[in-house]
């Protein structure tokens, strides 16, 4: 007796033999039928019992269950002929596969004339029932019930449940018989099984109620079982529907879309499944039409056994598929094929790839469905759906549940087709439009890195570092607003403004006013075009002068650079803030400070500091740790912000970090000459300028000096406003000459007529110099030109 079933067990005889044919479990039925004691038996041979080679070879079970007659040795001698049922129950868990064996005890009918027992099995029923005495053995059952159990009622009345099925569904089942006997209340049991009688699995809906006599005594229970397969698949499949529409698609990633379509579909309709895709085109389209031989690149597999032994392709391996392969017979065909190896339909491609063949012996590989991946009218792919431990062939039902989810999935995986092509454009847009490398220049050296989103796509932050006149140079960092294409060309365009605006060397905050203008009309532009709003950016602007070692900035809506002095802490500057670009008819304000040689200033995007995780206050103080350590290399250093701060799966916004650490020139590398307004004193000057660059040993370029420090001077004294000063500043490859007056009037360069006498000034200096300009200050305006020096090698 035990708790699941607490009655006398001796009215079976039940042994169990392991796969070595030893004895390891003998009951009191057994030893009650050929009166050997369990010590005699158990850990000998199975074989022993058995009388004669007729009967050794008669009992040989094959399959899952056996059942048959044999002649079995008593042990006072005699013989016994004995019809045997016995399940093969394979390994489960830690425990070894065995073999059950049971028959009935004859002489133990419970029955009489008046047994309610005898009265409840429907005979003629279609409904497959059977009757359960108060032991929970076997009483009765109808035509429908042994045509479905597979064995005739003489022959397994006195049986447990358990003992007739041989599976662990049959003892769940006896368990709930169980309960129905002692409680005295029907209960209802859905399970899914195979039954003797059948060559498939079928899903059974099991109906158990008490069976009672005239006195209302519970003796037994009725077990009615009805085959609801179809309903029981119906809602299968739209179970397995459901779970597609939530679990395909969850990423734009093409090869994740595809493992997912392939997760789906094990083990729930196959036991592997390859999905391969056709390498799109240079404009990106699939391949189509489709023809044979066919080149197919796996995206995903999956198997029901671990490590996927079955896969002859690995993950992003191509290769090619001739017309007899399920994968180009399904895509030439443009429909679902369902293939069979016993049929021969797959012998020729199992012949040409010798690979799947062994595969296919190897692990019993039985049927194909080769379904096309169709989106939009393209042909992306193919899904082929494989079986091997399932028995059971593709049915139509499965080609149709099939095709559903492989459609749903192809939707998705064009969908991450395209966002995956339309981010490689936005992304080579976005390259296209950045600074490849940063100049080299004597202000400052610079280092830079930028990180599109992650998931949200190539937004528009944008940096540069522009050189300017006087040595100076102005550093810019920027964020459109959005993602995607438009975000990238907005901010291609708005970078190009900003290095016109600082061509003509405009304050920081009178650069941002006429930024703030262009962003306004582009806004307007965008709700000209039904987008309205659309256009908004922010940017920080500096101006370094290392004459100066004077730094000055303006921010729109940006956040403010952090500085990092020689041997200091980091610290965030305190600039007015000013409105965001596109705002427009708001005021921007420079702030202006003096570094030391050698400081660092660090602009960057809010993509670096903001984050769900985390505040924007502990985003500042993560950089600002990050900042505190020295390096001498800048991209050491930018390498070292964007690992503290970013996560190991990128950012949710672009990043873009610029740091330059400023250089000052000193002062031996600059002469300055204040000039009285007098014509006549431009020879001395002229003088002046040739002694100096002997001094700085330039006189490679005294004449071009001499005849621009001529011109610029002559048309200071003639056309400007007193005080007029006269600049060099040189550094190994370039020397400047600069010329300020407090005029307001800038000069331009004309084509002097043939007859003229004058007006070739401005165009030989700009013949003779590698470029000139001008730019306004706030006590008027500077000319200056630039003379290349040549390199002693």
């Amino acid at each position: 007796m035990s708790p699941d079933y607490p009655f006398d067990d001796a009215a079976t005889a039940r042994a169990v033999i392991d796969e070595r044919g030893t004895v390891v479990e003998w009951n009191g039925g057994a030893e009650r039928l050929l009166g050997h004691p369990a010590a005699d038996v158990v850990g000998r041979p199975a074989e022993n019992l058995l009388v004669g080679d007729a009967a050794r070879a008669a009992f040989a079970p094959a399959g899952p269950r056996w059942d048959g007659t044999v002649t079995l040795r008593h042990r006072d001698g005699r013989t016994v002929s004995v019809w045997l049922l016995a399940h093969h129950r394979p390994s489960y868990d830690s425990a070894p596969g065995d073999w059950l064996v049971v028959t009935p005890l004859e002489g133990d009918d419970p029955r009489s004339a008046d047994d309610p027992l005898a009265t409840a099995a429907l005979v003629q029923s279609p409904c497959a029932v059977a009757v359960y005495d108060e032991r929970l053995r076997l009483s009765h059952l109808n035509d429908a019930m042994a045509e479905v159990i597979g064995l005739p009622e003489e022959r397994i009345r006195g049986l447990r449940l358990s003992e007739i099925g041989g599976k662990p569904q049959s003892a769940e089942l006896e368990g709930h018989l169980l309960r129905v006997l002692t409680s005295g209340r029907a209960e209802d049991v859905q399970t899914y099984m195979r039954t003797g009688g059948e060559s498939l699995a079928h899903a059974w809906l099991a109906r158990m109620a008490p069976v009672t006599d005239r006195e209302g005594r519970v003796r037994g229970v009725c077990l009615a079982a009805h085959d609801f397969t179809e309903n029981y698949l119906a809602r299968e499949r739209l179970q397995l529907v459901n779970e597609a529409s939530v679990r395909i698609g969850t990423t734009l990633d093409v090869t994740r879309t595809a493992q997912e379509l392939a997760d789906v579909c094990v083990p729930a309709l196959a036991d592997f499944v390859s999905v391969d895709l056709l390498d799109p085109q240079e404009n990106g389209e699939p391949l189509s039409p489709v023809t044979a031989p066919i080149v197919l690149r796996r995206a995903a597999h999956r198997s029901v056994n671990p490590g996927t032994p079955e896969a002859v392709t690995k993950p992003g391996q191509a290769e090619v598929y001739p017309a007899s392969s399920p994968q180009a017979g399904s895509l030439l065909a443009g429909r679902t094929i369902v293939a069979t190896v016993a049929s021969g339909q797959l012998d020729e491609w199992l012949e040409w790839n010798k690979a799947r063949g062994e595969a296919v012996r190897q692990f019993g590989i039985h049927a194909t469905m080769s379904v096309p991946i169709q989106a939009r009218g393209l042909t992306l792919g193919v899904a082929v759906l494989t079986r091997f431990r399932r028995p059971d062939p593709f049915t139509p039902d499965d080609m149709l549940l099939a095709e559903e989810v492989t459609a749903r999935a192809a939707v998705c995986i064009d969908n991450a087709r395209r966002y995956s092509r339309e981010r490689e454009t936005a992304l080579a847009l976005q390259r296209s439009l950045l600074p490849r490398s940063l100049p080299r220049t004597a202000a400052v050296a610079a280092a830079s890195r930028y990180l599109p989103a992650a998931r949200a796509g190539v937004g528009g932050d944008w940096f540069d570092v522009i050189p300017l006149s006087g040595m100076r140079v102005a550093m810019v960092v920027g964020d459109v607003v959005g993602h995607g294409i438009q975000a990238s060309a907005t901010m291609g365009r708005l970078r190009t403004a900003v290095r016109t605006l600082a061509d003509i060397d405009l304050a920081p905050d009178e650069l941002l006013t006429h930024l703030d203008d262009l962003v306004v009309r582009l806004s307007a532009e965008a709700g000209a075009e039904g987008s309205p709003g659309e256009v908004g950016a922010t940017c920080v602007y500096a101006v370094y002068d290392p004459v100066s070692r004077r730094c000055t900035l303006a921010r729109a809506g940006h956040p403010a650079p952090m500085l990092i002095p020689p041997g200091g802490a980091p610290e965030q500057l305190d600039l007015p803030s000013g409105p965001p670009l596109g705002v427009g008819g708001l005021p921007f304000e420079s702030a202006e400070l003096e570094l030391r040689e050698g400081s660092v200033l660090a602009f960057y995007t809010d993509g670096l500091v903001e984050s769900p995780e985390r505040d924007i206050d502990a985003g500042h103080e993560l950089l600002s740790q990050a900042l505190a350590v020295f390096s001498d290399s800048l991209d050491e250093t930018c390498d070292r912000v964007l690992h503290a701060l970013l996560p190991v799966g990128g950012s949710t916004d672009d990043v873009a970090l610029l740091l330059a650490r400023t250089r000052g020139l000193p002062s031996s590398q600059v002469a300055t000459w204040h000039i009285p307004a007098d014509p006549s004193l431009v020879a001395p000057i002229r003088k002046q300028v040739v002694d100096q660059l002997g001094t700085w040993e330039m006189s490679e370029a005294s004449f071009t000096a001499e005849l621009v420090v001529s011109e610029l001077v002559t048309n200071a004294i003639r056309y400007g406003a007193h005080p007029i000063r006269l600049r060099l500043i040189h550094d190994a490859t370039t020397l400047i000459c600069e010329v300020s007056d407090t005029s307001h009037t800038a000069p331009h360069l004309r084509r002097a007529k043939t007859w003229d006498e004058g007006g070739r000034g401005l165009l030989l200096v700009a013949q003779l110099t590698q470029r000139w300009g001008s730019r306004h200050t706030t006590e008027g305006k500077t000319i200056w030109a630039e003379i290349g020096l040549i390199e002693e090698e």
